[in-house]
């Protein structure tokens, strides 16, 4: 077994958060990325309670919070070059917030059309452009697009939408996924089942379209993978997987690697159940895909994906007390971050437990389990099809 495979086996708990004063579900998580960001080891967590919460990630301490309301925020991440935080909100808005500062006003604010709602948003790897998905209104279902460019003209001022486009896709557009090298390109999937590739450098919406597949369901997770990142994957609602291979657009080889239209019904996993997926990690180092689902539990379960189908890899417990909704791989610190509905924040390391550590999970574990119990009001579940 490759070495950085044997961590993934090897993944124990090394940090949890603490019990935070309004237990809210982790919706989302994502690390900064820069060299000077990853010294003071930032992580930024989407909660329900429409907030964002910035955590040291060595100790998983809350060092800040910035209220996103007015809004339903989804989504958010740091920018590639900078402390800077994007977040998109169901009031039509896309903000940008400055990581070190606490409080409720972003420092950029980007302005969609009107009754727009924005489900899903990303900025792509040079920090340039910004493209946010949204609900379907009447017969529009739109990709919006801004420059994100920051100079000290355009600060603490509203910025218009550069364009859209509005003829690809016919429902809600639930994922929007730059390619983590090329700033052109980006992928997308909506509710209408189908997983469009574009390329944004094209003069109309027609001519930047390079690809569509088809999942023949509401896609939940999109992302992108292989050498050199040619391949795309998608997740959905009904807890399908699709991989396709775009290095055989111009050949006669198949595109598609992998169909499942359910992998609860095919997957078997040594403990606990398969109830749900999360999403998608595509390691570089040993080029392998790696697919994330989980239990209502709390458990989490890792998969290898080959061509020949999903491969049970190993499962992390004791970790969450319900439903894990998000995940971040740490690239620079070889770490695993999770989140849930049980108010928490988890980071897995390969290594050795320390006895403290056991000791105190116990008592987190079983604090968390009485917060998800007392809940009067559970933040809605994610819709299936």
């Amino acid at each position: 077994m490759e070495k950085i495979e044997e961590r993934f086996v090897n993944l124990h708990i090394v940090k949890c958060s603490s019990e935070p004063k309004e237990p809210t579900y982790v919706l989302g998580i994502d690390t900064s990325k820069t060299i000077q960001a990853a010294k003071r080891s930032s992580v930024a967590v989407l909660c329900s309670n429409g907030s964002i919460r910035i955590y040291d990630k060595e100790t998983l301490n809350v060092l800040r919070e910035i209220s996103g309301r007015p809004g339903l925020l989804n989504g958010i991440r740091f920018a590639n070059s900078c402390d800077s935080i994007y977040s998109a909100s169901t009031d039509g808005t896309v903000k940008c917030w400055d990581a070190r500062l606490a409080g409720e006003k972003p420092v950029q604010l980007f302005k969609g059309y009107p009754s727009n709602v924005f489900l899903s948003f990303d900025i792509n790897c040079n920090d340039h452009v910004i493209c946010a998905g949204t609900e379907k209104v009447d017969d529009d279902a739109l990709l919006v697009f801004w420059d994100a460019r920051i100079n000290s003209e355009a600060l603490s001022t509203t910025r218009d939408p550069l364009g859209a486009y509005s003829e690809t896709h016919s429902d809600d557009i639930t994922q929007v996924r730059f390619h983590p090298s090329d700033p052109n390109m980006v992928v997308t999937g909506s509710t209408d089942g189908l997983v469009n590739v574009f390329d944004i450098s094209a003069d109309d919406e027609e001519r930047a379209l390079i690809t569509t597949c088809n999942s023949t369901s509401s896609v939940s997770c999109v992302g992108w993978s292989g050498r050199d990142y040619k391949q795309i994957y998608c997740m959905t609602y009904g807890e399908g997987f699709c991989w396709w291979d775009l290095n055989h657009l111009d050949t006669e080889e198949p595109i598609t690697r992998l169909n499942i239209q359910d992998v609860r019904e095919i997957i078997n996993v040594k403990e606990g159940s398969l109830d749900y997926l999360i999403g998608g990690l595509y390691h570089e180092k040993i080029d392998k895909l790696f697919i994330i689902g989980g239990a209502h539990t709390g458990r989490i379960h890792l998969m290898t994906c080959t061509p020949s189908g999903l491969t049970p890899v190993t499962s992390l417990g004791r970790g969450h007390a319900a439903t894990v909704r998000s995940f971040c791989w740490d690239v620079q610190g070889n770490a695993l971050l999770t989140g849930g509905e049980d108010a928490r924040l988890v980071l897995w390391k390969s290594g050795a437990i320390e006895s403290t550590l056991k000791d105190s999970m116990k008592r987190a574990f079983s604090e968390h389990q009485k917060v998800l119990v007392d809940s009067k009001n559970p933040y809605k579940k994610r819709k299936k099809q």
